[in-house]
């Protein structure tokens, strides 16, 4: 399927883009190119390819939960600039 250097300027205007006479022609080319390829691709008889979602294998890769000791709470809150009720106290948001 070939693009005309017309409709590469249609686009073109339409993105609001200038381009040069010379990024026309190459556009025009690159992007015909590009859709003789995918309708190379469309061509390919794939009815006996089954569909996939990955190329590759996936794992779960989470852990299980466990329980673990952590920071007491007075030595968390050791190096906050505000406390208050055991807690920290940051600037409000909304």
């Amino acid at each position: 399927m070939a693009i005309s250097k017309k409709e590469v300027e249609h686009v073109a205007w339409l993105a609001r883009l200038f381009l040069t006479e010379e990024e026309k022609e190459r556009f025009t080319k690159q992007l015909s190119e590009i859709l003789d390829h995918a309708g190379k691709i469309a061509r390919l008889d794939t009815s006996k390819v089954p569909p996939t979602s990955h190329v590759l294998p996936l794992k779960n890769v989470f852990r299980d939960d466990k329980t673990r000791f952590s920071l007491p709470r007075e030595e968390a809150l050791s190096n906050a600039p505000k406390k208050e009720q055991g807690a920290f106290v940051v600037p409000k948001i909304i």
